[in-house]
């Protein structure tokens, strides 16, 4: 509303309502509920949009706001963090004058910021350039903002030298402002948000310094960068550092290293090599599945790995997606390996004639699928670019989707949970500025996925721009042992695609209709999720997916016999089992047993084999000394077969 002497009404969480005789920002309007809450104040969502608003943010009439204050969580943590890059910029810069600065983004975890310096940064530097922060928080100097036209922008960083924040500049719209943050005479381009003074920050660590390129380009000036991370409390920050110094030991590459499970070679960069014992994993998570989709009504199917690249011209990922393609030229004509199934599943799907009897019609396909990757992105198992997925497609009608939307969620509900992964995050991830279709399409699949989470009753969080070229999407964040989240399941709805291959399907009036098309993953990629798996355990696997699942540890050559026995009627029931007959000590052969996670240690001496039972050790180190075999199988056999997280002797005691 405009200033003809009417309010303007700003709306809370809880419906009420602040009214204002002209444009409040955030912070004006947490000031007019409370001091207290002012002083809190980081920011605000406005109108539910996922991005975080600077606390300087004018509002209009009507918009519902919802506060950021320091008890916020992420939220608030992604302000602080954000305003530490700034402080870290200030602090190297008034360390080294003739440093350039350049981004300062917020990650997962903390933030980073890059510097064209002509000096090399070392370790001791950070330790300078953190007690040059404290110095710079302590003073709790004022965060202003001010915003430019272009023009003036670049005329104030020219004036500076900073030849990197022009090129962004240049970058920008002529129409749009442009925002500049103060802290006292220093100032950086960024559009926010921050925190309202320097104070605000608490506790901070600079971690670890790596190269980088401009814009991450190899062809343009290398660049040092510096990571850090900022928290409200020292003792949290001490928290993180913790779990950093256990994400090292629980490094999936370290972890598969030392359980020999995967290995990876130049002559296949981005490819990894999976052992007898990684395979094992694999193959065991795969078959899961497929007994799960037994049980849920998907049709297992096999595609080819090599289409025309006219499928992909018809599905637009040739549009969309052909920089994370390969390609080759065979008999003058174009193919690529597919990067994905759901062209080649439309294929199938047209193949025969379908009636709405037909529907929902669930697909699953483990095809290998092949991505181009940078080689500057690729990281162990979690970024490569040859994989399978528990990928799956759901054909259905509209009326339909409903129901496999919900049946979805119970599915990875239920899989999660028997994986010992019981917290996760759900997004709604919407239109990108890149995508195909009409904003018809887009606003009715938006809407139906939003609908079916708001009937379930989910908690979620929009991700504006995030989704597909093709249609919105779930994105399923897995939060780890450790407290990082992972992207893995998705499911996205696809309205663009049945319509590009002309898919359709007689209806109950005897005329076409067009189906809906779901594309969807629980566990993603089995090289990802196994990647994400070791170190969510730590590399112990429940024994269904252990490849070392019992161990025998005999004293002596004595119990050899009885050893071959037990091993000879656990691998007649399908129990991976192997025999330590070494002459060493049995403390050295526990230890040994441990750092391979192996999931059951049966120990054999003297007493055991007269009575003929086991004494047994747990990778937790509790023992059942003296138990009867058949006892003993009992328990793993029930291990095994039920699928459990933790031994049924771990979960009993």
């Amino acid at each position: 509303m405009s200033a003809e002497g009417k309010h303007i009404d700003i709306i809370l969480p809880d419906g009420s309502k602040r009214s204002f005789e002209s444009q409040p920002t955030i912070l004006d309007v947490a000031n007019n509920i409370g001091s207290r809450l002012g002083q809190d104040t980081l920011g605000g969502f406005v109108n539910g949009q996922s991005e975080i608003k600077d606390l300087r943010f004018l509002l209009n009439h009507g918009d519902k706001l919802e506060i950021v204050t320091t008890k916020s969580g992420d939220s608030a943590l992604e302000v602080i963090r954000h305003s530490a890059a700034h402080v870290m910029a200030e602090a190297v810069q008034k360390m080294w004058p003739e440093a350039k600065v350049t981004i300062g983004p917020v990650i997962d975890g903390g933030f980073y910021y890059d510097f064209d310096i002509p000096v090399n940064f070392q370790p001791d530097d950070l330790v300078k350039i953190e007690k040059k922060m404290y110095e710079l928080i302590h003073k709790k100097t004022p965060v202003t903002r001010e915003v430019f036209t272009k023009s003036e922008a670049e005329k104030k960083f020219s004036e500076q030298g900073e030849a990197y924040k022009l090129e962004l500049i240049q970058d920008i719209a002529d129409t749009e402002e442009i925002s500049i943050y103060h802290q006292d005479s220093w100032y950086d381009l960024c559009r926010g948000p921050h925190v309202q003074h320097l104070g605000q920050i608490k506790a901070i660590k600079l971690t670890t310094i790596a190269g980088a390129y401009w814009r991450g380009d190899e062809k343009n000036q290398q660049l040092q960068r510096i990571y850090g991370t900022a928290f409200f409390s020292q003792k949290e920050l001490e928290e993180h550092l913790a779990l950093i110094e256990e994400a090292k030991k629980r490094d999936h590459r370290k972890v598969g290293k030392d359980l020999g499970l995967f290995h990876f070679h130049p002559y296949a960069p981005g490819s990894p090599f999976f052992t007898p014992k990684g395979t094992f994993i694999y193959r065991a998570l795969q078959e899961y599945m497929q007994s799960q989709y037994v049980k849920r009504g998907y049709q297992e199917v096999m595609t080819p790995q090599i289409f025309d690249v006219e499928l992909y011209k018809k599905s637009g990922h040739y549009d969309n997606y052909a920089e994370n393609m390969f390609f080759s030229n065979i008999d003058d004509r174009s193919f690529s390996v597919k990067p994905m199934n759901c062209p080649g599943h439309c294929v199938l799907y047209k193949a025969e004639k379908k009636s709405y009897r037909d529907l929902p019609w669930r697909i699953a396909d483990f095809g290998r699928l092949h991505r181009y990757e940078r080689s500057g992105t690729m990281h162990g198992l979690t970024r490569v670019r040859t994989f399978c997925q528990d990928d799956a497609h759901i054909f259905c009608t509209i009326e339909q989707l409903q129901s496999e939307i919900t049946g979805f969620i119970g599915f990875l509900d239920e899989v999660y949970k028997a994986l010992g992964m019981p917290h996760y995050k759900i997004s709604l991830s919407t239109r990108p500025e890149k995508r195909m279709g009409s904003d018809e399409v887009w606003d009715q699949s938006e809407a139906i996925l939003k609908s079916a989470l708001d009937e379930l009753g989910l908690d979620y969080k929009i991700n504006a721009g995030d989704g597909a070229f093709y249609g919105p999407k779930l994105d399923i964040e897995f939060v780890d042992a450790l407290k990082r989240p992972w992207q893995l399941g998705t499911l996205q709805c696809d309205f663009l695609m049945p319509e590009g291959f002309e898919l359709d399907y007689v209806g109950s009036d005897n005329t076409a209709h067009r189906p809906v098309m779901l594309h969807r993953a629980i566990l993603g990629s089995f090289e990802r999720f196994i990647g994400v798996y070791l170190e969510h355990v730590g590399g112990k696997l429940p024994t269904w997916l252990n490849p070392n699942q019992v161990r025998i540890l005999t004293l002596t050559d004595q119990q050899l016999d009885y050893a071959n026995e037990l091993k000879q009627m656990l691998m007649s029931k399908n129990i991976r089992v192997h025999i330590d007959s070494r002459s060493e000590k049995l403390g050295l052969k526990i230890r040994e047993s441990q750092l391979e996670r192996v999931s059951y240690m049966l120990i054999l001496g003297e007493k055991e084999q007269t009575q003929s039972k086991v004494s047994l050790r747990l990778l937790d180190g509790s023992n059942h000394n003296f138990m009867e075999v058949e006892e003993f199988l009992g328990v793993i056999q029930q291990d095994i077969s039920e699928k459990h997280f933790q031994s049924p002797l771990i979960c009993a005691s």
